[in-house]
């Protein structure tokens, strides 16, 4: 039998200060317990999200309040809206509501050499250090650091990485440090790393890269690694917790990606609505489904999808993924490396042994012999999820696999993912953002960098080079990098909860590190 752990008590949610306001920097309340905009505006915030007063689900969220809650609240309560026009008037009038930032015009257009162009956009995608206003969803983060670009204005995880690629590849090691000092606080703070830095992101993380963003890092202090260890250590404890476990026939544990709580997402809470009211299935079930797939950073994707092709069967916590457990074996091996280096024997052996335990649990569970593809295992049925996806390059980005199924995995990638574009997520089309045709530059350099890892550079190349024609291709054409492309037709990517963003904090940095790999 496989023995799945759940916590069993409710989620409590914490309320504002007394004033109304929810606190700048929220360390009161464990963080899946911190109030989001959806508890703290209720029936009001429901009639935004559900009669679509803004076209993006995220603007109300991100809005801060001109006044203490319960005061807009009970003027909210005491009122009667003739139409969508008056419940809008009445938002402005009583929140701050974001505009997105344009890029200013000395670093648009074609003119600009793409490298040049990526350099000037850092200082416009950079943030000094935030302590949000009263009211705010914004979170605090005590250093300087940079956002993707376009509706996403805050501090996000994984994106994080591999836009630090770029950074280190412009020589701006100086954003780079900021960046890993400031999600060591937010470690230091929550537990975890959220998902973004707003209070909605608070109940559920993103794939951990930490480990990875340290090793970008050149402060040699021991004081600060001591910091930064402990730092992992807590992520690695959040990410094997209970209730993101499961044990396998074998005794062997391997996690999944997970949600504290069990309402639809404030950032997409009509969408979210409306998946569960299609899947005849219970309402929260659906949600933390639909939190997990964000957690997982492929919101959303035919891997999480029981029929493979309707956002209604998601069931992402019944899924053990390639990416996530190798992960989390590059982060045991680097807790293990650090402490051998700061002489803590004792956490090095224990963090090496668990290593161990993944590593061949990842190769039994999760390897496809007749396929020669890694996959993610499907808990309920007891089998690998069908199809190829470009996580089957993550056991080789992490360094955990070589050799002969290194080999067969380029072979499966060469064969059912390379597009004349890029790389392909998925094999399958089925309109959502993280399957064909897209192809994504974070998936693009998991990709490369472990083919060449693993001695594959001839299809490392082809695949990098693929890439950056594409990127150099739509920047000619519009003078942006966006965040993602169709790879089979070579042009902006489609599909999804919202419209194409340009900007694009993992796009200017893979694109950089790809170029810089190449000798441009």
């Amino acid at each position: 039998m496989l023995r799945r752990y759940r916590l069993l008590t409710p989620f409590l949610l914490a309320g504002c200060t007394p004033s109304g306001q929810t606190p700048p920097v929220a360390i009161v309340a464990p963080a899946a317990m911190v109030a989001t905009p959806a508890d703290r505006f209720g029936a009001l915030f429901d009639a935004v999200q559900m009669r679509r007063i803004f076209p993006d689900g995220k603007t109300f969220v991100d809005a801060v309040p001109k006044r203490a809650d319960v005061a807009i609240m009970a003027d909210f309560r005491g009122r009667r809206f003739a139409d969508d026009a008056a419940l809008k008037a009445f938002v402005l009038a009583n929140f701050d509501v974001p505009g997105l930032a344009p890029v200013p015009e000395s670093v648009t257009g074609p003119q600009l050499p793409i490298a040049r162009h990526i350099a000037e956009l850092w200082p416009h995608l950079t943030r000094d250090p935030v302590t949000p206003p009263g009211g705010s969803s914004a979170l605090a983060v005590a250093d300087r650091y940079v956002v993707p670009g376009g509706r996403f204005r805050e501090l996000y995880y994984w994106d994080s990485y591999f836009t630090m690629l770029g950074l280190v590849a412009d020589r701006r090691q100086d954003l780079v440090e900021s960046m890993v000092d400031g999600f060591t606080d937010l470690v230091e703070r929550y537990g975890h790393v959220p998902n973004g830095t707003r209070s909605y992101y608070l109940s559920r993380s993103q794939p951990p890269f930490l480990y990875l963003m340290m090793g970008l890092s050149q402060n040699r202090d021991p004081v600060v690694l001591q910091r930064r260890l402990a730092a992992l250590k807590r992520e690695h404890a959040y990410f094997t917790s209970p209730e993101r476990s499961v044990t396998l026939p074998d005794g062997a544990v391997l996690q999944h990606y997970w949600d504290a709580r069990t309402s639809p997402r404030d950032e997409s809470w009509r969408e979210d609505v409306e998946t569960a009211k299609a899947s005849g299935r219970p309402a929260a079930e659906v949600y933390r489904d639909l939190r997990a797939g964000a957690e997982s950073g492929w919101d959303f994707s035919s891997r999480w999808l029981v029929d493979g092709k309707t956002l209604a069967t998601i069931d992402t916590t019944n899924v053990l993924p390639a990416d996530l457990n190798s992960l989390l074996w590059g982060m045991e091996r680097a807790i293990a490396d650090s402490a051998t280096k700061l002489g803590d024997r004792a956490t090095a052996s224990d963090f090496a042994g668990r290593a161990a335990k993944r590593g061949a649990a990842i190769e039994r569970w999760l390897w496809s012999e007749g396929e020669g593809r890694y996959g993610d295992y499907d808990v309920r049925r007891a089998r690998l999820r069908g199809g190829t996806t470009a996580a089957t390059a993550y056991p080789l980005f992490v360094g955990l696999t070589t050799g002969p199924r290194a080999g067969r995995v380029a072979a499966t990638i060469e064969a059912q993912l390379l597009a004349p574009g890029g790389l392909r997520s998925t094999t399958v089309d089925t309109g959502q953002q993280w399957d064909r045709p897209n192809g994504w530059a974070p998936l693009q350099w998991i990709a490369v960098a472990g083919l060449d890892r693993t001695g594959h550079k001839a299809l490392a190349d082809r695949i990098a080079t693929r890439f950056l024609a594409s990127v150099e291709r739509e920047y000619a054409a519009s003078g942006k990098l966006v965040e993602k492309y169709d790879v089979e037709e070579v042009k902006p990517g489609g599909g999804g909860e919202y419209p194409l963003q340009d900007g694009f904090g993992w796009t200017n940095g893979v694109t950089r590190a790809l170029m810089v790999r190449g000798g441009r």
